[in-house]
């Protein structure tokens, strides 16, 4: 919708990590170098931490687009809430192996297999683990057994560990020594300055196709960065309501002004007005034949139950504002016989090699 508005050939700002949209920040480019150190020693794990959305996925999926994908196995896990043997078939799920009804020593039979086949067919195998910080120490201690599987010049599997900040802590820990040992890189990746914010921004806005409309003050900058602290996920969410209501309001400039009345619309969206109760409906509740101390927990267990409710309600009036800004700008597009043109285009990515 305001892709086409805005003359845009793609979403600038969409969620999906994608490499065609990597920004180079200090911290990006130096997580980068340490990615591709830890790839040429060939074995052991890599491990990057950073905060929510600090760009760790299309960090590594960047990597994976500049190494040759002809010569690359790679397999990600995301759901990381297991125990170890599930740990074992989603790792061979995620390599196309077959999984179920097997005993944990016919997945591992059938991952040795599959790596040594990838090692004759000189190709890699990458087992990237997203959301390391959930692992229990046995899952862990589970994928580090896998990396015991080489040949007699090298490892067969190397791992990418991301995760959030609390990994590092976990990696302190004593019953991780064997796999302090094992790790080749690691990097903590933190959020980006003012100005990387800002240029984040119009980077992303030029690989869509921008031609400096809709425009944004320094001002405007200074709000973004202001509200989401440098966090990649945070801004593109920021940006791409901005740009949504910047269509359905004609807006071809933005400031700090417009930046800030979207982000009270986010904080309105999310907002939980509080439901006091007073001393007389406390007193009614302590002074009651029958109350116990269950009753209290049900009287709050109602006041959240109407928090959400208001929440609920909140969130539809704000869709519908949308929907009707919306219908008012399609029937002024009738009046005015305005045209807009789409000019789709494709993002293609795959990061998945398979061995024939």
């Amino acid at each position: 919708m305001y892709t086409s508005y805005y003359n845009l050939n793609a979403k600038p700002f969409q969620l999906k990590p994608d490499p065609n949209f990597f920004f180079g920040s200090a911290g990006h480019k130096r997580a980068m170098a340490y990615l591709e150190y830890g790839m040429a020693q060939e074995e052991g794990f890599i491990i990057i931490t950073g905060e929510v959305g600090a760009g760790k996925t299309t960090l590594v999926r960047n990597l994976f687009k500049k190494m040759e994908s002809e010569k690359i196995v790679a397999a990600q896990i995301a759901n990381t809430s297991l125990n170890s043997d599930d740990t074992l078939r989603i790792v061979s799920a995620a390599f196309g192996l077959p999984f179920e009804d097997l005993s944990k020593a016919s997945l591992l039979i059938g991952i040795e297999k599959f790596l040594h086949q990838c090692d004759q067919n000189d190709k890699r195998a990458l087992l990237v683990v997203d959301e390391a910080q959930n692992l229990s120490s046995h899952t862990v201690e589970e994928l580090r057994m896998l990396s015991n599987y080489q040949t007699d010049k090298k490892p067969l599997l190397q791992t990418f560990l991301l995760g959030q900040p609390e990994f590092r802590k976990t990696l302190l820990g004593a019953d991780m020594q064997q796999l302090r040992q094992r790790v080749a890189a690691t990097y903590h990746l933190g959020p980006m300055n003012p100005s990387e914010t800002k240029a984040y921004i119009e980077h992303r806005l030029t690989t869509a196709g921008w031609n400096n409309d809709p425009s944004f003050s320094q001002d405007a900058f200074d709000v973004i960065y202001e509200y989401t602290g440098g966090i990649p996920r945070k801004i593109n969410t920021l940006c791409e309501r901005s740009l949504l209501m910047g269509c359905l309001e004609e807006l071809h400039s933005f400031s700090g002004t417009e930046i800030n009345k979207v982000i009270r619309d986010i904080q309105h969206e999310y907002d939980m007005p509080i439901v006091e109760t007073t001393t007389v409906e406390t007193d009614m509740l302590l002074d009651a034949p029958d109350a116990t101390p269950d009753t209290g927990k049900e009287k709050v267990a109602d006041t959240e139950l109407r928090k959400m409710d208001q929440r609920l309600v909140n969130m539809e009036n704000s869709i519908s504002s949308v929907l009707d800004l919306l219908k008012e700008v399609l029937a002024s597009s009738t009046v005015k016989k305005k045209s807009w043109k789409r000019k789709p285009r494709i993002l293609k990515f795959n990061t998945h090699s398979r061995v024939k």
